[in-house]
């Protein structure tokens, strides 16, 4: 299997790598709002709710994003693409070898 990635797929998940990073950050905050404004909820619980949505999501994050070199570009494209955090037509403009190993490791959503 590729473990380095072509210089033209490297590329593409720089760019790519921000939009889904936008989009987590965008789907965790939106949880943490949803969860921050439960009426039936104690303030404490849901300052604590908050806190596990942002504790879970930081890990999630962590492992997708933090620390992007060509060696790893492939374990985080498969986090990325497992959270369908990229569209199907952003996946597209990968080369055949990258869209090849994810729906090898992913299945039909990668």
């Amino acid at each position: 299997m590729l473990r380095d990635i072509k210089e033209s797929d490297w590329k593409v998940f720089r760019r790519l790598r921000q939009t889904a990073l936008e989009r987590f950050c965008q789907r965790a905050l939106a949880e943490m709002q949803y969860v921050a404004s439960e009426p039936e909820k104690t303030s404490h619980e849901r300052y604590l709710a908050v806190w596990k949505v942002m504790n879970d999501h930081n890990d999630e994050l962590a492992a997708a994003f933090n620390n992007p070199r060509r060696s790893a570009a492939l374990e985080q494209l498969m986090l990325i693409r497992s959270h369908k955090l990229l569209t199907d037509e952003e996946m597209a403009e990968f080369g055949d070898d990258i869209r090849d190993v994810m729906q090898l490791l992913l299945g039909s959503q990668g």
